[in-house]
Parts: structure tokens; C-alpha cells; sequence
């Protein structure tokens, strides 16, 4: 669900953030339970209005799969007032732009309009809210959407089953074990009645927020909010099972053969807390250490110095209720996924056995104080950051805050969260190759 900024991209730059400003943000609820916040920036005449939905994948039945992301696509065909396939022509036609995406804990849909058109912009999220279209032909024709996004992005696109076999082996228990896409058999023998039943438990609005962002008048806004949201019922109040994972004690082994690669890939996973904790941010800087740019260790070694990697890289991939530390790379012949592996435990060791040096935890400073810059630089970003830490966090403010606790975080802190979550004995070793007949070409 991809519409690119076109008509207001450079608007939306010159209402950016040019420097690490607090962001000011008011907040309330509606008696429906639906959460509200305003960001006023009046430096362009741009506003971006948005819902988060707290439903993503892990809220799935395990028997069908993918339909929040399904979700996505099926609330743009139409609702009682806005007429099947005219959604998108409406926003175009109003010098505007739209988007959405799904992830394993939310759902988020986005307009992005001139000022003068948040009246629509809000009328045109309370109808998708409040009266939604889900018929069969729709069902039908997003499924088949659908399936052409996983043929394109995942199915046929080389390590386009990297992330889906990560999570099916590292969660036993967890609905992260698997991805958003879901599965395409589920979606087939879903019935209508069951479609219309996940969206009347979901997307009720207290289980959403509302932000808007940019130029505009609060009274004037806060008065169509009320008069548009204000009438949606409030949803039943939705109880989540909480899923736990044992402790990963020993590696495991699986195996994956891709038929769209040539070069097999170094693959190492671990299971990690969840995103709300200070680890997790301890985590995300280790990342940067071993991977984020040329001067980074991995890089410098395997792949500048050595030569023994085409690519590789580590990322923590942070999650509501757990996270994923990703370490990966390409080969370069005649070097094997296993030379890399070792190469990568031989990094990891030295952050769990040496503090980084006081020029290197300085650079390493540096950068997420400009990583936070950049994610609040523009109201896009700014708009997203607000709905997620109020949504997935439980606090707003952290758009401002978060980055104190990076500037907090100290070199035995690096030192001591590699080595309590990046040991051999607790990780997913993948042997991501190319399909037998493939290799043999």
C-alpha cells in the first residue's frame, strides 16, 4: 500500500525539525476511549493525520495468518460514504498523499494534505473507522493484491524468506513466529463473517490513536475530531493472551533453500528483550558498533580488510514483547558462511571481554544523537514517533526523553548486555543456501 510524496515533499521538508527541539504535543481521550494528540508546527502549510491500530500480526489466529496486514489493504476499498475505488482519487484530488503499513503489534494509516483539508483528512479516517465496507467482492480482489505483494516481495525477491524463517525457528510459543504477510492459504479459506469479525474486534477506537500534525487551528481541530470520532461506539475491550518463550539454552540448527540465490548467507539470531527496555537500546548500539557504516568492525574487517565478505551486517530488530538481534553476510569465495560466522563470534567476543574506547563510545554518542534528530525531522516522522510511544510504549514523551537514556547508557552497560545476550549457547544458527539445483548451475 505504497503511494509516493510527490505533490507536498518539499513542504513537508521546510516544516522539518532543524535541530533537537522538544516536541510540544497535547493529549487526550475521547469518551469513546479513543486517544487524541495534536502537534502543532505551523512552518509550512501542511498537516498529517494518522491512525495507529493496536493490531498487528502476533493478534492473529495461528490458523490464519496475515490478517492485519490483509487489513491493511481491505479498509481503502470504501466505507458507507466514500464509494469502492474512490479513496485514492479523493486524496489525489486534494493535493494530497497516503499511506499504511503493518507490523507484528500495529497497524498505522497516514494522510498527508494541505492544511486547509484536515477536515477531510479527519472525516476520512472516522469513516474508514466508523463505516467500513468488508464484502466479498473486496475481500476477493484485496486477497489477490495480496498475493502479488508476497509473490514480488517475498517469494521471489533473493533472501526474500530470510526474515520468515528467522521467526519460525526462534518462537515456539509467540505469534512473532510468523511474519505479517502471513499465509496465503489462511487468507483463501477465511470466510467473509471472519473478516468482519476481526475488524469489529479491532479497530474500535479504543483500541487506536489518533495524531495530527502540523499547521493548524487546536479549537477548530479538537471541534471536528469531536464532531467526526466523537459518535464511533467504543469497542468491547479486547483481552491479550500473553505469550512467554522459554530461554534459548543451546544453538539451533535449521536449514532454509532459497531457489532466488546464488551466494549462500551467514546467518546468527538471538532472541532479545522487548523494545520498552534499556537493553534494547543497549542493543540498537552494538548494532552501530559492529555494522553502521564503513568504519564499523564488521565491515572494516570482513569486508575491507579481509575480504571475506560481499556484505554482512547485525541490527536489532525490536518488537512490543521481544526483539530479534540479527548477524549476517555474503561470502565472498572462497570463503564459507561458517568463516563468517567465526568471524562475527570473534567481534562479539571483544565487546564481551573489552570496553570500547572513549573515542569510539564518543562517535558512537554522536550518531544516535543525530539518528534522533533525523526521526524527528520531519511531521511524518514526528506524526509515526508520537502515535508509537503512546500506542507500544505507554508514554508519548519519550519522543523527547528516549534519547537521555542512550546518553545514559555507559561502556560496561555495551560490554555487559553483548555478554548477556549474544553467547553461542543462545542463538539460531540459519544455513540460508541456494535450492540444490541452483547451486549445481
Amino acid at each position: 500500500m505504497k503511494k509516493s510524496l510527490m505533490a507536498l515533499s518539499s513542504l513537508l521538508m521546510l516544516g522539518s525539525v532543524a535541530s533537537a527541539q522538544k516536541v510540544a504535543f497535547e493529549e487526550y481521550n475521547l469518551d469513546n476511549g479513543l486517544h487524541v494528540i495534536l502537534h502543532k508546527d505551523p512552518s509550512a502549510p501542511v498537516v498529517v493525520t494518522s491512525v495507529m491500530y493496536h493490531v498487528g500480526a502476533k493478534d492473529e489466529n495461528p490458523n490464519r495468518t496475515g490478517f492485519a496486514h490483509f487489513f491493511e489493504h481491505l479498509l481503502f476499498e470504501g466505507t458507507k460514504n466514500i464509494a469502492r475505488g474512490e479513496w485514492f482519487k479523493i486524496v489525489t484530488a486534494n493535493g494530497g498523499n497516503n499511506n499504511a503499513n503493518t507490523s507484528d503489534d500495529r497497524t498505522y494509516y497516514y494522510e498527508v494534505f494541505p492544511s486547509n483539508n484536515l477536515e477531510l483528512a479527519l472525516w476520512m479516517e472516522s469513516e474508514r473507522l466508523m463505516h467500513p465496507v468488508i464484502n466479498q467482492i473486496g475481500v476477493d480482489t484485496q486477497n489477490e493484491v495480496v498475493k502479488e505483494e508476497k509473490r514480488l516481495r517475498v517469494d521471489n525477491q533473493p533472501y526474500g524468506n530470510l526474515f520468515t524463517e528467522v521467526k519460525k525457528n526462534i518462537f515456539k510459543n509467540h505469534p512473532y513466529r510468523w511474519a505479517p504477510i502471513g499465509s496465503m492459504e489462511h487468507l483463501d479459506a477465511a470466510t467473509l463473517q471472519e473478516f468482519q469479525a476481526f475488524n469489529k474486534k479491532f479497530y474500535i477506537p479504543n483500541n487506536a490513536v489518533l495524531v495530527v500534525a502540523g499547521d493548524f487551528d487546536s479549537a477548530q481541530a479538537k471541534d471536528w475530531i469531536q464532531r467526526y470520532f466523537g459518535p464511533i461506539q467504543k469497542g468491547t475491550p479486547i483481552n491479550r493472551e500473553k505469550f512467554e518463550e522459554a530461554p534459548i539454552t543451546q544453538t539451533i540448527h535449521a536449514t532454509y533453500e532459497d531457489p532466488n540465490i546464488q551466494i549462500p548467507m551467514a546467518v546468527t539470531a538471538y532472541r532479545t528483550p522487548s523494545m520498552k527496555t534499556r537493553d534494547a537500546r543497549v542493543l540498537d548500539m552494538i548494532s552501530s558498533i559492529l555494522s553502521d557504516g564503513k568504519s564499523s568492525r564488521l565491515y572494516k574487517k570482513m569486508v575491507d580488510e579481509k575480504k571475506m565478505a560481499l556484505q554482512i551486517g547485525a541490527f536489532n530488530y525490536s518488537q512490543e514483547d521481544y526483539g530479534v538481534y540479527f548477524i549476517y553476510g555474503l561470502p565472498l569465495s572462497p570463503n564459507t558462511p561458517a568463516d563468517l560466522i567465526k568471524g562475527m563470534d570473534e567481534e562479539i567476543t571483544k565487546l564481551q571481554t573489552e570496553l570500547i574506547s572513549e573515542k569510539d563510545f564518543q562517535k558512537l554518542q554522536n550518531k544516535f544523537e543525530n539518528q534522533n534528530v533525523n526521526s524527528n525531522s520531519n511531521l511524518e516522522g514526528v506524526a509515526e514517533n508520537l502515535a508509537s510511544y503512546y500506542l507500544l510504549y505507554g508514554d508519548v514523551n519519550l519522543i523527547n526523553t528516549e534519547i537521555d537514556i542512550y546518553r545514559s547508557i555507559t561502556r560496561e552497560e555495551i560490554r555487559d548486555v553483548a555478554k548477556k545476550y549474544l553467547n553461542p549457547n543462545q542463538r539460531l544458527i540459519l544455513d540460508y543456501t541456494p535450492a540444490k539445483d541452483k547451486a549445481q548451475n
